[in-house]
């Protein structure tokens, strides 16, 4: 659940369920099951994850980002979403590479995470994302009580039950990612 501070923090900024639609690109206004979440503001510089963490008092373990990967498999180019939690490390080289059946794999640039999503960087989320790319999201997104998620755009984000993103089409839950505390390597995104 998210702390006293966050769930405060967050309460002035809640927007009303009428005027969801026109803060989020309609992919996600599409997809995202709007009547079982919360949709709230956030000022641009504070939309990053530790900018958000630091300002509205939710910690990096309750911030769920989406990061685009493409990858090559079976001699052509894909795309996939993973969603991962803030105090996490994406262990890519293996078990995301693994998941995926990649011969190789790179995070997508931002010119082609925006384009091909529809979505601001940094505001990417799991809902709304093309219907044939896999979503991979870490198990431990699902442990947590609430998370926050981008929203498609910098100026919101999404605080919901993690369970909803089990139901999304194409989601695969596995461990993909590493504690930031452990010792073994792991790959963590370009910021």
């Amino acid at each position: 659940m998210s702390s006293p501070v966050g769930a405060a923090a967050i309460a002035q900024h809640v927007i009303a369920r009428d005027r969801i639609a026109a803060h989020l690109p309609a992919c996600v206004a599409d997809a995202a099951p709007l009547d079982a979440l919360i949709v709230f503001a956030v000022p641009d510089d504070a939309s990053d994850t530790a900018a958000f963490s630091a300002r509205f008092g939710f910690g990096l373990e309750d911030c769920a980002n989406t990061i685009i990967v493409k990858f090559k498999k079976a001699g052509g180019e894909h795309h996939a979403a993973l969603v991962s939690l803030g105090s996490r490390r994406l262990d890519v080289n293996g078990a995301v590479k693994a998941a995926l059946g990649a011969q190789r794999l790179s995070f997508a640039k931002r010119e082609d995470a925006t384009e091909k999503t529809g979505m601001a960087f940094g505001g990417i989320t799991a809902y709304g994302l093309p219907a044939d790319w896999p979503v991979l999201v870490d198990a431990a997104v699902l442990t947590r009580d609430q998370v926050v998620m981008g929203a498609g755009v910098r100026e919101a984000k999404l605080l919901l039950d993690p369970q909803l993103l089990a139901s999304l089409p194409n989601v695969t839950v596995l461990p993909l990612t590493l504690d930031e505390t452990a010792a073994t390597p792991a790959v963590s995104p370009p910021r």
